[in-house]
């Protein structure tokens, strides 16, 4: 499998907010880049619609942290998602759209609707965040082209400062983004 330097949707999408995630910018959207090539290599198959679905999910998964300054930022993040959807009359896609934001940081595997691009979102960011630590199913030799095509770009420098900046505000609740069940029953 060849690495995917670019998607043109999720690119689309984070241009829009260039000026608000200002110098995260590129740590940010490589990240999205690395973590949709992990999603496409756990599904080849993949329809163009399900790949649509995935990239406008990698835009606005974590963009909350920038757009409302804010660690908890899964809520936010997919209504800021719903409405792109509406203005780009894709509406029929909130509720999965939303499903696969809300669940991508669940700590065991996912069940319930939607599982197929849930669980394969949820597997490529946890590859990412883990530096590829965690495998979940991809070759290491395919991690390792992902990453050296796609710098990390101060992505996780990043996420340690907002780390930081939750713990100055929160201190006994460092990781509210973070999610232990599955709230979404099939």
């Amino acid at each position: 499998m060849n690495v995917t330097n670019s998607y043109p949707i999720t690119d689309e999408i984070l241009e829009e907010y260039r000026d608000v995630i200002k110098s995260d910018f590129d740590g940010y959207r490589n990240h999205i880049t690395r973590m949709l090539n992990f999603c496409h290599y756990l599904l080849p198959d993949i329809s163009e619609e399900d790949s649509k679905k995935l990239q406008i999910a990698g835009a606005f998964h974590d963009i909350a942290l920038w757009t409302h300054d804010r660690v908890d930022y899964l809520v936010p993040s997919y209504q800021d998602c719903h409405q792109w959807l509406d203005k780009h009359n894709l509406g029929d896609w909130k509720e999965e759209i939303q499903v696969i934001i809300d669940m991508h940081h669940l700590i065991s595997e996912y069940k319930g609707p939607y599982v197929k691009l849930v669980e394969a979102f949820r597997k490529a960011d946890l590859i990412d965040f883990s530096l590829g630590l965690v495998k979940n199913g991809v070759s290491r030799s395919f991690i390792k082209a992902v990453k050296k095509a796609i710098p990390n770009a101060g992505f996780h420098k990043a996420l340690v400062r907002f780390t930081f900046i939750q713990l100055g505000r929160n201190p006994l609740n460092p990781l509210p983004m973070m999610r232990v069940k599955n709230i979404y029953k099939s």
